[in-house]
């Protein structure tokens, strides 16, 4: 069943312009310029129960403008879109009492107050009763591990305890669905694994829909079997990690380890070098030919140790941006 269906949803912003200067800025005054700018130019996707899909394009793709819209903080200029059968701009309290965003660089906290103070706010404000709020609160503090920073004023709150913090609150109404936006920008490595952690078992015990954005590739690599690719507002692919690396990385990554200097071996003519160093090699091979060229590696070589892999996830993106591919069916 689909939790979130896009159909031609389009977003024009009208943005003023003007040149430099005192002169420039004092005929704006009277005869001011716009320019249209297209956020999202008629997309199309569709998001079914329980699914965890990556959102991803570089900055200024669309992203944040279209989960704007899916939780009917936008407008939309045109297109329709329904998240669990609302319509999200109508920003009816059935909806929003259902789902929840979380956005890696905005804070839903008071800063003023400790971070239980703004958690029982929030199940006031939900109308969720004492007990069900109790439960669910006391969960989230365990697999959050927060319980040390529950009296401290927000403000002096690392910037990792604020983000659990954040990621607490936005689901202590348990929503059916999760829009996260950059939700470990800025951490570091081990805080950002925590939170992956966290995400991938919310979905687990919850059977939550989540859409989830963020420039860190390994938060995708670990959460998410399916992505959506945007850029200059049109998706550019809507499938999974492994057909994206095989459409637009069609060669495997081959490793070997020797037991003597390969002297005069043509490495060249089995495919392009990627490093090399006295007893180790790394080749870049066509995908359709890696067994082959594997077979007669470990027949001319003394092969120690030999692996293949797929292409980095980064690099994939990265050309997924620079020459763009047409949408998958």
């Amino acid at each position: 069943m689909a939790q979130i269906e896009v159909r031609r949803l389009c977003k024009v912003f009208k943005v003023a312009q003007r040149e430099g200067g005192f002169r420039a800025a004092l005929a704006s005054l009277f005869n001011r310029q716009y320019r249209q700018v297209r956020a999202v130019d008629g997309i199309d996707f569709r998001v079914e129960e329980g699914e965890v899909v990556g959102f991803l394009g570089p900055n200024g793709a669309g992203k944040t403008t279209t989960l704007k819209m899916l939780t009917g903080l936008l407008y939309p200029t045109s297109g329709e879109a329904s998240v669990l059968g609302h319509v999200p701009w109508r920003r009816e309290p059935g909806y929003l009492s259902r789902i929840s965003m979380v956005m890696g660089q905005r804070s839903q906290l008071n800063w003023d107050l400790p971070a239980i103070d703004s958690f029982l706010v929030h199940l006031a404000v939900y109308q969720i009763d004492r007990a069900t709020g109790k439960q669910t609160l006391d969960e989230l503090i365990e697999l959050l591990d927060i319980a040390q920073v529950l009296g401290k004023q927000v403000r002096s709150l690392s910037l990792g305890e604020r983000m659990k913090c954040e990621i607490c609150v936005s689901l202590l109404h348990r929503p059916a669905v999760l829009f996260l936006d950059e939700p470990t920008l800025g951490l570091d490595v081990t805080m950002q694994a925590r939170i992956r952690e966290f995400i991938a078992d919310y979905n687990r015990r919850h059977g939550a829909t989540i859409m989830l954005t963020s420039h860190y590739m390994a938060d995708v690599t670990a959460l998410c079997k399916r992505v959506i690719v945007i850029d200059h507002g049109r998706i550019l692919f809507d499938g999974s990690l492994t057909d994206l690396a095989a459409r637009l990385a069609p060669f495997k990554v081959i490793a070997i380890d020797l037991g003597r200097s390969p002297d005069g071996y043509d490495f060249e003519g089995m495919g392009e070098v990627l490093t090399r160093q006295e007893h180790k090699v790394v080749l870049r091979v066509p995908r359709d030919r890696a067994a082959e060229i594997t077979g007669r590696l470990l027949a001319d070589l003394l092969v120690l140790d030999l692996t293949i892999e797929d292409p980095p996830i980064e690099d994939v993106i990265k050309q997924v941006f620079a020459n763009g591919v047409e949408q998958s069916s």
